[in-house]
């Protein structure tokens, strides 16, 4: 790489990172935007698909790219307590320069709703992308769908649960894949304060958790999590829910990586970090295949 490249990098990331100790309360989501290009993609923001003000979304059209291009809607993380899709540009701008329609959405958090509201949002996102994505140059029949955290709960279940798509009048037969960031798919009985209130605890219902749907004729998965993650447990959600979506039959990819931590894991997708781990070559990797390659696990 040539060294005025290397240095123009450092110089770029330095001064964002001087941009923000000057700010003082800046977050680090919009550190992440501002070391993150805009040049690759053509964003159409503040689409409504519902009648509330948190449902609304944001697409990213790669440039450069013709019609039918494979599409992923984004849902981020924050205990379903927080998040806006403003601060996940980044996630946009990352995915649309390798050629994919990323759609970002917002969805509605507590405590406006709870249980199972905000999944119900969730649902009716990828029902709007898979009736409107063409007019965006995505392709209807390549949907994936792909979250971080309390947003891979979200994709979990909609790819999994056909109760969530059937309200639109679909199923998860639409989703060619879905990919979960560190998520919680089997968090029973719940520990976390700030989610008992979100799941009616003590009132859970069961079928709350996504690992009750990994059957057969589930849409291939793509796994990823921090192997040290101390917020949600990568042995028992992620680990658990790759043992019964293969027992099923069902292909998944399952990878742990040791330098990001369950915070950091959505940070690798920006080059600053992408050092950290090569989770935006593995999204890269599941979504132009389709969802059918399986590579070897790794927990390099």
């Amino acid at each position: 790489m040539p060294m005025a490249i290397v240095l123009k990098g450092a110089v770029l990331v330095s001064a964002a990172l001087a941009i923000v100790v000057g700010l003082g309360a800046c977050s680090p989501l919009t550190l992440l935007n501002a070391v993150t290009p805009s040049s690759s993609y053509d964003k159409s923001a503040d689409i409504a698909y519902g009648d509330d003000p948190r449902q609304r979304l944001d697409v990213y059209r790669p440039r450069n790219v013709g019609a039918a291009a494979p599409v992923v809607v984004f849902f981020y993380g924050g205990t379903w307590r927080s998040g806006k899709r403003a601060d996940y540009a980044f996630v946009g701008s990352a995915l649309a320069a390798r050629g994919i329609v990323t759609v970002i959405a917002d969805y509605r958090l507590y405590p406006q709703v709870r249980y199972p509201n905000f999944i119900e949002d969730s649902a009716a996102a990828v029902a709007w992308t898979n009736r409107q994505i063409a007019r965006f140059g995505g392709d209807a029949q390549h949907i994936f769908v792909m979250g971080h955290s309390s947003g891979a709960y979200n994709a979990a279940m909609v790819a999994l649960d056909k109760r969530w798509l059937a309200q639109s009048g679909l199923s998860p037969s639409i989703v060619r894949g879905w990919i979960g960031l560190a998520g919680p798919y089997d968090f029973l009985p719940i520990e976390n304060p700030d989610v008992k209130p979100v799941f009616h605890f003590p009132d859970t219902p069961t079928d709350s958790q996504p690992i009750n749907f990994a059957l057969a004729g589930s849409p291939p998965a793509l796994l990823i999590a921090a192997s040290d993650d101390k917020l949600v447990s990568p042995q028992r959600n992620t680990g658990g829910m790759a043992v019964k979506l293969k027992a099923a039959g069902v292909p998944v990819t399952e990878l742990y990586f040791p330098k990001p931590s369950h915070t950091t894991l959505i940070t690798t997708l920006v080059w600053p970090f992408q050092h950290l781990a090569p989770v935006l070559d593995e999204v890269d990797r599941f979504v132009k295949a389709d969802g059918r390659k399986v590579v070897a696990d790794s927990t390099d």
